[in-house]
């Protein structure tokens, strides 16, 4: 499926009323994760200011040990304190670096800014060396103006 097929059907989740945030937020990860084969884990980290530090909210893949993130730290906390997207095409060439799994390649993260403030991000890890394209950074953050209308 496209990203441009896609589009609609995360506007759909957005606005469909009989599920809570949360449930919507896992179901843009399955269908994100189950529609475009590169995604092979997604999942939304959340900001908290006051401790500066990254919570990780509905994901969709393998489990995680990285449940709380300094802001900083790796690739997410990295755009928590940049609110710049930041791909990496291969993670082992990467400096600052949080490993989740040998088998993840490269990593996209998009912040997510609600009222002009970085409350978090979509974070996508991939299988596959250097999948992300300027287009994937186009469609996530279309995915997070859709999100923030959650907030």
């Amino acid at each position: 499926m496209t990203f441009q097929e896609l589009q609609p059907k995360i506007s759909n989740i957005i606005a469909d009323n009989t599920n809570n945030r949360d449930e919507k937020l896992l179901a843009i990860c399955q269908l994100l994760s189950e529609n475009v084969d590169y995604y092979n884990w997604v999942g939304f980290y959340f900001a908290n200011h006051d401790t500066k530090t990254l919570h990780l909210g509905p994901y969709v893949g393998a489990e995680t040990d990285h449940t709380v993130i300094p802001f900083g730290k790796g690739i997410c906390g990295q755009v928590a304190e940049s609110n710049a997207n930041f791909v990496v095409p291969d993670v082992n060439a990467q400096d600052n670096y949080i490993a989740c799994s040998f088998t993840v390649k490269s990593e996209i993260v998009v912040p997510l800014f609600v009222n002009g403030v970085n409350i978090g991000q979509i974070d996508i890890d991939s299988h596959v060396i250097d999948p992300f394209t300027e287009a994937d950074e186009r469609f996530l953050e279309f995915v997070n103006q859709e999100v923030a209308k959650l907030f």
